[in-house]
């Protein structure tokens, strides 16, 4: 499947460019500069792709302009004052909201938006909400594929295999929340079904237990145990609002409201809670856990202890724009830098966000003042990489590696590369994932 520049258009043939990339001749993009993100920008740069893959890149401008071997034929394709980045990584979002034009209002916070989001889901009709859930996730795929992005970080309530097939890379979570003992057995067994059905079909797969306020001690532990068992990523929302530290404490608060409204709190036998730092410690356990939004840990100076002391396979996933609309704040990314803990990029959902474009979240944290334009790229493609397990696919512009790149077209001249790539008006001409055109052209 192949998507056009307007996401919600399928393109039909893929132009014959989009073929030479993946075959065995050689193709070399020239334009004005490659920011590979592992190394400087490379001025008046060159990318040669072979069979999908980057084969060599360098600087006409440092004089090494290699010509290369025979091998087969070769085209060269130059875009001028192009600029070329690694394929963007949007490491949390929930697709199935991508149907939605506006999100849902957020001004009272966490507890009146989660409320929101479970009547939106109970109010689909349940027999077709697979259909519905599989049309919307197509529609974000090709939205995230014509923002840039040619990895996803997927929050999945259900197996959508179908729907998950061409575009951008994919690590699937599946979801699991519950409250009540009874209850945990089926959570748990649909979870593991639904990861053992998509892996048949070549999904890269995780677990995620949702949050503190979700998940009772029993049925997370149990998620996280089977995810370091099986050698699966897991993530977890985690300090998303001081409503989630009243719950965790005391049972108490807005959050202890909207539950019982759902009918998911037994007043008589109340859950076991933990908080965000007990969580974390068990985050680390797995292979590689992610943190979402955290907007709250400086709060909670253990839990950024913790999560300093197993940076080697945890990392925290901010979703920015989400966070600043249903919490007032940006987030506490310095923090988390000083602490040596990588920090990812997500967009999470249509139902907490405009849009999904990656590039409009780093914007959002440099023009906030937390960060600089080449730290917010490297959020968006080497660490988001990294929290997905993708680190050897994704996320850098390097030899050997997939040609999953992002060709922009700057419509103003910046001293800073990086600048450019953020600028609203920069143009996304194509995006390529495994060097095969998944949005955009490379012939326009």
């Amino acid at each position: 499947m192949e998507f056009a520049a307007d996401h919600r258009t399928r393109a039909g043939r893929i132009p014959d460019i989009a073929v030479t990339t993946q075959g065995p001749g050689m193709v070399t993009i020239r334009c004005r500069q490659i920011l590979p993100v592992t190394g400087p920008p490379l001025e008046n740069g060159w990318l040669r792709i072979r069979r999908g893959r980057i084969v060599d890149l360098g600087s006409a401008a440092l004089g090494c302009d290699r010509t290369p071997a025979s091998g087969g034929p070769q085209r060269v394709l130059d875009f001028g004052d192009a600029v070329i980045v690694p394929g963007l990584v949007n490491a949390h979002t929930h697709l199935e909201f991508s149907d939605r034009s506006l999100p849902l209002e957020s001004s009272d916070g966490l507890p009146g938006w989660i409320g929101r989001v479970v009547r939106l889901r109970r109010e689909r009709p349940a027999e077709d909400e697979g259909r519905a859930v599989g049309a919307a996730i197509r529609d974000g795929l090709a939205e995230s594929a014509a923002a840039g992005v040619t990895a996803v970080g997927e929050i999945a309530t259900v197996a959508a295999g179908e729907a998950y097939a061409g575009g951008p890379r994919l690590r699937v979570f599946r979801e699991a929340l519950g409250l009540s003992p009874v209850g945990m057995p089926v959570a748990l067994a649909a979870a593991l079904r639904d990861v053992d059905w998509l892996g048949r079909r070549g999904v890269s797969v995780g677990l995620s237990p949702h949050a503190p306020y979700s998940v009772a001690a029993p049925l997370g532990t149990a998620i996280i145990r089977e995810s370091v068992r099986r050698r699966l990523p897991v993530a977890m929302h985690l300090a998303e609002s001081p409503s989630e530290e009243e719950l965790v404490a005391f049972g108490s608060g807005t959050f202890r409201s909207l539950l019982e409204e759902l009918g998911a709190w037994d007043a008589l036998r109340p859950p076991r809670l933990l908080s965000a730092a007990d969580w974390i410690l068990k985050l680390a356990r797995a292979h590689r856990g992610i943190v979402v939004h955290g907007t709250h840990l400086g709060r909670d100076p253990i839990a950024v202890a913790r999560l300093a002391r197993h940076r080697d396979r945890l990392c925290v996933v901010v979703c920015p724009r989400t966070t600043r609309a249903i919490s007032g704040v940006l987030p506490p990314v310095p923090l988390f830098h000083e602490a040596g803990i990588r920090v990812a990029i997500g967009t999470d959902s249509r139902a907490s966000n405009p849009d999904l474009s990656v590039l409009a979240e780093c914007r959002t944290l440099v023009d906030g003042g937390v960060c600089s334009p080449a730290e917010s790229l490297r959020m968006a493609t080497i660490e988001g990489a990294w929290a997905l397990g993708f680190d050897r696919q994704a996320g850098v512009l390097a030899p050997g590696r997939p040609a999953d790149l992002v060709i922009l077209r700057p419509t103003a001249m910046h001293r800073d590369p990086h600048e450019a790539v953020l600028d609203p008006s920069t143009r996304i001409q194509a995006t390529l994932r495994g060097g095969r055109i998944i949005a955009g052209r490379l012939d326009a």
